[in-house]
């Protein structure tokens, strides 16, 4: 078979521009050392489209996050340029990404998500606006933009006050700031790869919540594999993983967040499409203690990798891989075969 001419998509606009620079890269070195030929494909405000057809890529590893790369945009754009993509379609990453929309898929295939609203510029014209939307809804909450990640803009609330900083601080990033009830329970985050998943993590920061510095701050957070719950607690916990990335029509590799709490209740927080490949980013962790280390994971990521639409009439997927069309590794393939077993 042609040897295929990878790129891996990094940089991007959005607040988390500097993480996906860490993960393109780490992402871009492993692939190389598996024999792969890698195109680092960086771009910023010039012309996305410009940028990947310049690098005369055949397939594209995305290493994005936040908006326009985890979103739909640069799915959308790869279909339109017939060059097959890692993570979800267009439409799970949409969904996705919109916290709102993804809220209310859960609440519509029966998948448990803590209560929530959303509060605009206009709840924040007068000083009993936001007292009267918030109403009887109860503190401590947490405010966060209704289209960020990585836990940008996310904060605590614990009285009106407090809500009304929260929902300023949140408005900086995004037209709506979702308030969702607080919790308390212990954060367990659930990888998934191909619709199998690996396993999952308990992450317990120092600071008591998972914002942006505890995700990305070394020693800032203690992680716990397994987490310190029940086993039939974490079969539970895995399931619903499972039910809300079908919610959401995800594929390839993902991250479910959820809260487990003392009693007998489990909530999803989001589900993220193309999760974070740094050094202290969570999927890793998890594959990492499933027996597939780092390089193997980008591979196995980089296999899923295809075209969801069937745009201009291409062929569908699996006429696509019944053709021998899909993509597939060029090296590593005996420890892959290994992997594939295992998971």
């Amino acid at each position: 078979m042609k040897k295929r001419r990878v790129g891996v998509l990094m940089g991007g606009t959005s607040a988390e521009r500097d993480v996906s620079l860490r993960t393109g890269e780490g992402v871009a070195r492993a692939l190389e050392a598996r024999g792969h030929e890698v195109a680092r494909v960086v771009f910023g405000t010039d012309a996305v489209d410009r940028a990947v057809r310049d690098a005369e890529i055949d397939v594209a590893f995305l290493a994005l996050h936040g908006r326009g790369g985890e979103d739909g945009c640069i799915q959308g754009m790869l279909e339109l340029m017939g060059i097959p993509y890692t993570g979800s379609s267009v439409l799970a990453s949409a969904l996705a990404m919109d916290k709102l929309k993804a809220k209310e898929m859960f609440r519509l295939h029966n998948v448990p998500t803590p209560p929530y609203y959303v509060a605009t510029e206009q709840d924040l014209l007068e000083d009993d606006s936001l007292a009267e939307l918030h109403g009887s809804f109860g503190f401590p909450v947490i405010v966060k933009p209704r289209n960020e990640g990585s836990s940008i803009g996310l904060a605590k609330a614990g009285d009106i006050r407090e809500l009304r900083a929260g929902v300023e601080a949140a408005l900086e990033h995004d037209r709506w700031a979702l308030v969702e009830r607080y919790i308390k329970a212990t954060e367990v985050h659930v990888g998934i790869l191909d619709g199998r998943v690996l396993g999952c993590i308990e992450v317990s920061p120092k600071s008591g919540i998972y914002d942006y510095e505890a995700k990305y701050t070394a020693g800032a957070t203690e992680y716990i594999i397994p987490p310190r719950i029940a086993a039939t607690r974490t079969r539970g916990v895995m399931n619903l993983a499972e039910r809300a990335v079908r919610a959401l029509g995800c594929t390839g590799a993902v991250r479910v967040d959820l809260l487990v709490t003392e009693g007998e209740n489990e909530y999803v927080l989001e589900v993220n499409t193309l999760p974070g490949m740094t050094p202290t980013s969570l999927l890793p962790k998890i594959a990492e203690h499933a027996g597939i280390e780092y390089g193997a994971l980008c591979e196995l990521i980089l296999e899923s990798a295809t075209l969801h639409a069937n745009v201009q009439g291409r062929k569908p997927e699996s006429e696509r891989r019944r053709s021998g069309v899909a993509f597939t590794p060029l090296s590593g393939q005996s420890d892959l075969a290994l992997v594939r077993k295992a998971i």
